[in-house]
């Protein structure tokens, strides 16, 4: 098969990877992220004439692996509609654990938790494929970096009345907002507030490092919940014999305390599962889709428009 050009956009909320290849050569670019309160099409052309600008290339195929992509939203036809007069001659759509799945493992069976601020976990076997979670901050994203963030503003609040543990979290969140009793007032006012709450996940792996009971203790039930996740893909689609590989990706698992957790839950008494290292990135597993087997069981979640 002769080398196609591909303009591919890893889209998620915290920011837009973009990466030209082509036969000659690549680019790397990076934008903003999603605005989960605007319409996702024009963002995504808005993406693509923004990096055509700047690299001065001429892509065949525009390949995008999206935070949660829902059904209203995965319509290549309509983006290559947006797009028309750029060149490009074809589109691919997928949710992002697709690609962070061909990113991660390429053509193996297995599974890829992938936890940033949301949480997606995706698994493929021999001849279908399991999505478990990616229900977004309020409905899902177990284990995730909003929800460890939400959890330890919990903790906060819990050691402000008297009702939890004292925390070396209080100072952090305090450095934020002085003042405690105002600071969900602030928070709920702000459009940021879904970054802003998963940011202080990043704190909580720092204190968990240091030994701090509260932020262990988040950890560790961070850790449970995304192994349950992965256990729960897993049993949906491995075959009997079959050792299934696992891997971790995402800024959540950055946490050494966390990474421990998971993999000493995931892995107790049972042999089936083997955590391996991700062969790539997620913007890599977006340039592969372009080029995804249609035999392949992750067909079935890719949208096509064009001559992609």
């Amino acid at each position: 098969m002769t080398p196609r050009s591909v303009l591919a956009i890893d889209a998620g909320q915290t920011g837009m990877k973009v990466r030209l290849q082509t036969p000659g050569g690549r680019d790397d670019l990076v934008f903003h992220g999603i605005d989960t309160h605007e319409s996702l099409l024009p963002q995504l052309a808005a993406v693509v004439r923004a990096s055509l600008e700047r690299t001065h290339a001429t892509p065949e195929i525009l390949s995008a692996g999206i935070s949660g992509l829902t059904a209203r939203d995965a319509d290549a036809s309509a983006l290559l509609s947006l797009v028309h007069d750029t060149g490009l001659r074809g589109v691919t759509l997928a949710h992002d654990s697709t690609t962070s799945f061909l990113g991660a493992l390429g053509d193996r069976h297995g599974a890829v938790v992938a936890a940033g601020t949301g949480v997606v976990t995706l698994a493929v076997g021999p001849h279908e494929i399991s999505r478990v979670d990616g229900w977004g901050y309020i409905m899902g994203d177990a284990g995730s970096g909003y929800w460890i963030g939400r959890e330890a503003l919990d903790a906060v609040m819990r050691a402000y009345d008297g009702r939890g543990p004292a925390t070396g979290l209080t100072d952090i969140v305090r450095a934020t907002w002085p003042d405690l009793s105002q600071a969900y007032m602030a928070l709920q006012a702000d459009e940021n507030r879904v970054r802003i709450v998963a940011g202080f996940a990043a704190d909580v792996a720092v204190l968990a490092a240091d030994g701090d009971e509260v932020s262990l203790a988040i950890t560790r039930r961070a850790a449970a919940e995304l192994a349950t996740s992965a256990s729960t893909a897993i049993g949906r689609v491995r075959a009997d014999d079959e050792v299934f590989a696992v891997c971790a990706i995402g800024g959540v698992f950055r946490s050494s305390a966390l990474r421990a957790a998971f993999a000493e839950e995931l892995t107790a008494g049972r042999s089936d599962v083997e955590i391996v290292a991700p062969r790539g990135a997620g913007i890599d597993g977006v340039v592969a889709l372009a080029d995804l087997a249609p035999t392949h069981p992750l067909t079935t979640a890719v949208q096509r428009a064009g001559t992609a």
